[in-house]
């Protein structure tokens, strides 16, 4: 099978990002989300973003331009009838999810391979919404998806070999490394950094350390590029506690017990960067 042209559904900071690899690799882009203004700003920003590529040097201005053609902007998710592959980057709800699923069985070509972007939800149970469970694997890519090599590549339970592999091969095309994992809560990237952020939060709750003390140790102590505090600021608090949620949940062990400050933090709408506010304040981010 050849893919040559892919879906993306989901016109978020993760959906734009993947937009935009798979076109710079040559890829038909189809960019869907509920929300057209939505898709407009993706779009915009991956243009943005091509610019700033091309002037790093690391790809020609012809090969953005290019890139950004490519891509088309979609508001009808019966547009994904004509994608070899779709790529769902929806929120991180297993009921959204299994509704956008079950929705691209009934209308994608017998032969589409149906990939998520989820980051610790069950591939097996997002297949069982489909007829097609074979064709259903799990493309985990990394933010900022153009910039980070890694994508998890998870196997359900019923994924086939040829699916995995065309998964595997167009996230090589897209210049990623795809590593496999097993279909397990948080998969082994979030089930290893998850609990570590909210240890790191545990740590500012008890008072042991401030976030900036806390940060300060893992960068100049561990060789951390990004600190963990930092590093849940700019993932998203909302998304690191469903994250620590499901990890508890799937695995019923105490030691996933999300943090009662980070609980507190999302209630208050302290979500990070997106916000303006988390571990640590944002000038003119988005509702700071």
């Amino acid at each position: 099978m050849s893919i040559n042209t892919i879906s993306v559904v989901g016109a978020g900071q993760m959906g734009g990002g993947i937009a935009q690899s798979a076109a710079l690799a040559g890829c038909r882009v189809l960019l869907h989300d509920t929300d057209d203004a939505r898709v407009s700003a993706a779009v915009e920003r991956i243009g943005l973003s091509l610019m700033s590529g091309s002037a790093k040097g690391r790809y020609t201005p012809e090969a953005a331009a290019t890139a950004l053609a490519r891509i088309v902007p979609c508001g009808d998710l019966s547009a994904a009838i004509g994608a070899d592959l779709v790529i769902e980057a929806a929120t991180e709800n297993m009921a959204v999810k299994k509704r956008i699923f079950a929705a691209l069985d009934a209308i994608c070509a017998e032969g589409t391979i149906l990939a998520s972007n989820t980051s610790s939800l069950s591939v097996t149970a997002l297949a069982s919404a489909t007829g097609r469970p074979e064709q259903v694997v799990g493309m985990h890519f990394m933010n900022p998806v153009p910039v980070m090599k890694l994508v998890e590549l998870v196997r359900g339970l019923r994924t086939s070999d040829e699916t995995f592999n065309e998964a595997a091969a167009l996230a090589k095309r897209m210049g990623k490394t795809p590593l496999e994992v097993r279909d397990y809560p948080g998969f082994a990237s979030n089930r290893i950094l998850m609990p570590m952020i909210n240890e790191a939060v545990y740590a500012v709750y008890e008072g042991v350390a401030s976030a900036e003390t806390v940060d300060g140790i893992m960068k100049l102590g561990m060789n951390h590029p990004m600190g963990p505090l930092a590093l849940a600021d700019l993932i998203g608090l909302d998304t690191c506690l469903a994250i620590m949620e499901i990890l508890h949940e799937g695995f019923g062990d105490s030691k996933y017990r999300p943090c009662p400050l980070l609980r507190n933090y999302v209630q208050a709408g302290w979500l990070g960067r997106k916000s303006g506010r988390g571990f640590y304040e944002y000038a003119g981010a988005e509702g700071g």
